[in-house]
């Protein structure tokens, strides 16, 4: 403990204004190549260049399913749409985005139509609530292993 009578462990004793930390991103230079959907899921990102595991550990992929089908089409399209923020005029990449736009589209849709509703807006036009009816999407694959 610090002997100084003025010393406040809540404020520690940097200077007033005084950075707290530099965070640094490095820059990502292009689309390609890039991880599939279900691969970029189990590393963390869609871009091979931002592949930085850390301690080296890396995420077991999930198991092929329905939903996670899904969910690893809806993340390549958070992946594309963060590097679109950094990188507007990228036409190819813009391009992609809009082929997984429609891609996530039509599987939600597909998903909800066989499964039941994944978001609020699958309830819309329903004839009766039905947000938690049995089974789970991961019980439909246990279901065909039976």
């Amino acid at each position: 403990m610090d002997s100084n009578p003025n010393y406040d462990y809540r404020r520690g004793s940097l200077p007033p204004r005084a950075p707290l930390a530099s965070a640094y991103v490095p820059l990502q230079e292009s689309v390609e190549p890039h991880y599939q959907p279900q691969a970029a899921i189990g590393r963390g990102t869609l871009f091979p260049g931002l592949d930085l595991p850390f301690r080296g550990m890396v995420n077991r992929p999930l198991p092929e399913s329905p939903l996670g089908e899904l969910m690893a089409i809806d993340f390549v399209a958070d992946e594309l749409e963060l590097y679109l923020d950094t990188h507007r005029d990228d036409r190819e990449a813009f391009e992609m985005y809009q082929t997984v736009l429609s891609l996530a589209k039509t599987a939600h849709e597909k998903f909800a139509r066989q499964y039941g509703p994944v978001c609020q807006s699958d309830m819309l036009g329903a004839e009766s609530y039905g947000w938690l009816c049995d089974p789970w999407p991961w019980e439909y694959c246990k279901r065909g292993e039976d």
